[in-house]
């Protein structure tokens, strides 16, 4: 995939840059909600989302330089799940990890000399997806150690948190897959998915 195959994914148009920034604003919000509240992992977790949305704004300097608001809404996902179905929250959560790996790919390619083929890109998704979760359950690890939070209940539950990782990872390379698929015309889609 090219340079200019993968600029055509970022979308500067101003419908997509108002709904990405709204969605950008309504993590913002959980953000300082959960830090308020004391809910420090969450909110270093929304934070973090924000500041990932907000790299192509700043670098290109123009507000309507958004990622594409369907992976910035993936990436919204657990907000409304901890919001309205607690219960799925866990899983959700590694679908906004797997959106995130989505962005990454996307800004990597778009702002700094790495191009990624298809392939590639689906597959850094994945790993990427993967590899978060494992950083995430070792900052868990951590506050659970050092302040006593009670996070992982145990390592059954870990280790089904790593394989929910890693089907979210591979829902978003499908994911990535059709969006791809439904943004670029056919003659210019890579081989391997026409």
């Amino acid at each position: 995939m090219s340079r200019a195959d993968l600029d055509r994914l970022v979308e500067s148009e101003r419908a997509n840059a108002l709904l990405a920034w709204t969605f950008v604003a309504f993590v913002a919000v959980v953000a300082v909600v959960s830090l308020l509240r004391g809910n420090l992992l969450w909110a270093v977790f929304t934070a973090g989302v924000v500041a990932l949305s907000v790299v192509p704004p700043i670098a290109v300097r123009s507000p309507r330089a958004m990622v594409p608001w369907e992976v910035l809404a993936l990436a919204a996902l657990p907000t409304l799940a901890r919001a309205f179905a607690p219960p799925v929250a866990e899983v959700a959560t590694y679908l906004a990890v797997a959106a995130l790996a989505l962005v990454v790919a996307v800004e990597l390619h778009l702002f700094t000399s790495v191009e990624m083929s298809y392939r590639f890109a689906v597959v850094f998704v994945v790993i990427t997806t993967m590899a978060t979760a494992g950083a995430w359950a070792v900052t868990r690890w951590v506050a659970d150690l050092y302040l006593g939070t009670g996070f992982l209940a145990s390592e059954d539950q870990l280790m089904w948190e790593f394989v929910a990782s890693t089907v979210a990872g591979v829902g978003a390379g499908l994911f990535f897959e059709g969006y791809v698929r439904r943004r670029l015309p056919p003659e210019r889609l890579p081989e391997a998915i026409r």
